[in-house]
């Protein structure tokens, strides 16, 4: 389904029925990220997943995406399906949509999951994206497919699962460039941190303990930062933790959930 919004058209899924918990996914996926969460969650909630600017079936326009730009994209989606209250869960990039949407539309998110993602850019984050930026225009999305799986995902569970390897790494070389492009510059640039304590929302914030691209001491920054948030981090997992350690990562977004419904 397909919603004009914010000047763009906003691919996304509806699934079960309860109160609403909205999944967002990481740059250079889609919402297929979500598959295996979204049908759990199904059972207990109405589900709303969403293809972000730039990514999947969304419109992926030419030019630097922002943070701000890609909350209020969000807003947008609430806003035309009539969505005002809803559970969030976001996952890298999509933790960093959630992060802006929650200090920019208070009142609205009812919980926020935050799994392996960042409130505040390294020093050389800048440099990192536009050089992935580089790449990709110069030789397509295939020439970060190898290199993005490598950071996502520990060896042992590459080795074990290629099938799921071939999947996500099909979501990332279907990824438009355009968007690919405007989202690096967004999520270089995020710095958040010191207003997270604005964010009044009970928040859970999940981390692979081998996730070298947002790593456990970056949540644990923002698990400090923020109001009312708990930690857990996920053995045995990188930086997609939903997709390699799923059954660890459904229930304990579910036991959260329940919690605040």
């Amino acid at each position: 389904m397909k919603k004009n919004i914010n000047g763009i058209t906003c691919n996304y899924e509806i699934s079960g029925s309860g109160p609403w918990v909205t999944l967002s996914h990481s740059l250079a996926c889609d919402l297929g990220m979500w598959d295996g969460l979204a049908e759990e969650l199904a059972r207990h909630f109405s589900v709303l997943r969403y293809d972000t600017r730039g990514h999947g079936l969304s419109s992926a326009p030419v030019g630097a995406y922002t943070l701000s730009e890609l909350a209020t994209d969000l807003a947008g989606l609430f806003q035309a399906l009539n969505i005002h209250k809803s559970h969030f869960i976001g996952l890298s990039m999509g933790g960093m949509i959630g992060q802006t949407f929650a200090i920019a539309y208070p009142g609205i998110l009812k919980t926020l999951v935050l799994a392996d993602t960042t409130s505040r850019r390294p020093e050389n984050a800048l440099e990192m994206w536009a050089e992935r930026v580089k790449n990709a225009r110069n030789e397509g999305m295939e020439a970060l497919v190898e290199s993005t799986l490598a950071r996502w995902f520990t060896e042992p569970f590459r080795n074990a699962q290629p099938l799921e390897m071939d999947r996500i790494g099909n979501m990332i070389r279907n990824t438009p460039v355009d968007g690919f492009a405007g989202c690096c510059n967004a999520i270089s640039r995020i710095d958040v941190l010191d207003q997270l304590n604005q964010i009044e929302c009970p928040a859970l914030v999940m981390v692979g303990e081998h996730d070298h691209a947002t790593t456990p001491w970056m949540a644990q920054q923002m698990q400090a930062a923020l109001r009312d948030a708990e930690l857990i981090i996920i053995p045995s997992a990188a930086h997609l933790s939903n997709v390699e350690q799923p059954y660890f990562f459904n229930q304990a977004v579910l036991k959260f959930l329940k919690q605040y419904s």
